[in-house]
């Protein structure tokens, strides 16, 4: 039977960050999505409902009867894992962890009353000891955000959209809020990472976790500089179009993209914020009673502000312009949508007022299927 206390010290000596608050690693993002969550008209009231019906006792059966939950006696590594990840964060309940057998690699953390955790095989086998430890600890910090309110929610929703998407109001108002769901949890992905980082304390070993949930256990193949250049590329790359298509593209994702995890991560690596996180200075969560709403809603907005600056994304540099007063709306967007030069009318031929797309008659985009679409969020 699982632990529940952390008695047990790291397997190897790791910094411990006693009393943490999960405000010194979520992400301004996270904290601002969530907000802009609750205060989604109807949301309110579908939570108070699905809090009282949802099943979790059956799920927590379910995993009981069809997983193998992780002990001292079954899963010993990952159990040792678990308990190092909830000493180095100071989370004094540790989760019940199952293994799950499915052949995509996937975690979860989960449950309204108490958080459970879920890794498949698929997982367990692609990984190796210190990429599964920053695994553990991205769930465990789901955990202490108390994320997993949530995200037991949108798995809810998700699977009940599916069954109700031919009565179409029903299926509308669903769809509002897992699409706003959905938004928010792919931000507090990112804070999770981060968590992981402060458990496994191996930023290369987060890395390589990433790139084989892209790529397959084929590390010889690749290169995390390579990887990291793709996120470079798929930021800054292509024009207003391809913009657009980036939302269109994320949006039915539970998950953002994987090399754009990897560059937050690094990024937020070499932040002072994690140097003073790393040497002991960080929020407290007895101080947490204490926190200004209105200071986290500056920080949120700062975050954006500083996003908007210093992207390399065609459509928020164009942003950017626009809030800094350089220029008219409508010609910036007729001038970037149709390759037009400023003031020179290159990229565009201009015949009676008109300018002509040099488009190449694509309609849609091909983008590789998400395994998780259908199947309710895992993380």
């Amino acid at each position: 039977m699982t632990d529940n206390s952390h008695e047990s010290a790291p397997s190897r000596q790791r910094r411990r960050y006693p009393g943490i608050s999960s405000r010194a690693y979520e992400h301004p993002a996270d904290r601002s999505a969530l907000v802009a969550l609750r205060r989604l008209t109807g949301f309110d009231t579908v939570f108070k409902a699905l809090s009282g019906l949802l099943p979790e006792r059956s799920l927590r059966l379910l995993f009981l009867s069809d997983s193998v939950r992780v002990s001292d006696a079954q899963f010993a590594h990952l159990n040792d894992m678990l308990r190092d990840a909830c000493y180095i964060l100071d989370l004094e309940k540790v989760p019940p962890m199952y293994v799950n057998q499915d052949p995509r690699p996937n975690a979860m953390c989960i449950g309204l009353d108490e958080p459970i955790i879920v890794v498949t095989t698929g997982l367990v086998e692609l990984l190796d000891e210190e990429e599964m430890r920053a695994v553990v600890g991205h769930e465990v910090g789901h955990a202490l955000s108390g994320h997993a309110v949530y995200r037991t929610i949108l798995l809810f929703l998700t699977n009940l959209a599916l069954k109700v998407a031919w009565i179409p109001l029903g299926n509308v108002a669903i769809m509002a809020i897992v699409t706003a769901l959905r938004e928010w949890f792919r931000k507090s992905e990112l804070s999770a990472d981060r968590a992981g980082l402060l458990v496994g304390q191996d930023l290369k070993a987060s890395m390589r976790g990433l790139m084989k949930i892209a790529g397959g256990n084929h590390l010889h193949e690749m290169n995390v500089d390579a990887f990291l250049a793709q996120a470079d590329e798929y930021e800054k790359g292509g024009d207003l179009r391809d913009s657009v298509l980036k939302i269109l593209n994320v949006l039915p994702r539970s998950h953002p993209f994987t090399t754009v995890r990897a560059a937050e991560l690094k990024k937020w690596s070499e932040t002072r914020d994690y140097q003073r996180i790393v040497d002991g200075h960080y929020p407290r969560r007895d101080e947490d009673k204490d926190t200004s709403v209105t200071d986290s809603f500056r920080e949120s907005a700062a975050h954006y502000a500083d996003t908007v600056r210093t992207s390399k994304d065609p459509l928020m540099k164009l942003v950017g312009d626009i809030a800094g007063g350089a220029g008219d709306l409508g010609g910036k967007l007729r001038d970037k949508f149709t390759g037009a030069a400023g003031g020179n009318g290159g990229g565009a031929s201009r015949k009676g007022g008109t300018a002509t797309d040099a488009t190449d008659g694509q309609e849609g985009t091909w983008r590789r299927p998400d395994p998780e679409e259908g199947s309710g969020p895992e993380s």
